[in-house]
């Protein structure tokens, strides 16, 4: 068997693991939601009141890839800083149950796995998992063509 036929089947696995992961916790997330809170207006019972202001953007308001950002700034490596300017979406980071959690960080980086931003995958996957933590987490680094560039437990 050559080498390019066990790396095909390697990646194969890995990727039939991931999908299964992702089936798995898409069943275990969704149950009720019930950590959520209900934020309701209050109505002023003078007509002459001002509507109240809206405050800013909670943390968890913002999306999941703001709020990712905004954490590698805060805490990040200069290196964790250029990478983390490539990221376009992460998903999956606030549904956790701590089973089997799952989230992915997409970016504009080019060349899968085994390409020239494999490092920059793994800086994404590090500082996530400062970011979030887990019992048993997994996240996925993917570039531009969705093909994986690294993943690391969380």
């Amino acid at each position: 068997m050559g080498a390019g036929a066990i790396v095909a089947i390697t990646l194969g696995s890995v990727v039939g693991v991931i999908v299964l992961l992702g089936i798995v916790g898409a069943l275990a997330g969704s149950g009720s939601d019930t950590g959520r809170k209900d934020v309701t207006a209050v109505k002023s019972s003078t007509p002459d009141a001002k509507p109240a202001e809206q405050p800013a953007a909670a943390p968890e308001e913002q999306s999941q890839t703001d709020q990712f950002k905004a954490f590698v700034v805060k805490e990040g490596t200069a290196a964790e800083k250029a990478a983390a300017q490539h990221v376009t979406r992460v998903q999956g980071a606030d549904e956790q149950n701590n089973v089997l959690d799952s989230a992915e960080i997409h970016t504009d980086y080019t060349g899968g796995l085994l390409g020239p931003h494999g490092g920059d995958g793994k800086l994404l996957a590090s500082i996530f998992a400062e970011w979030k933590t887990s019992k048993n987490g997994l996240v996925t680094v993917y570039d531009g063509q969705g093909q994986i560039l690294a993943n690391g437990n969380f």
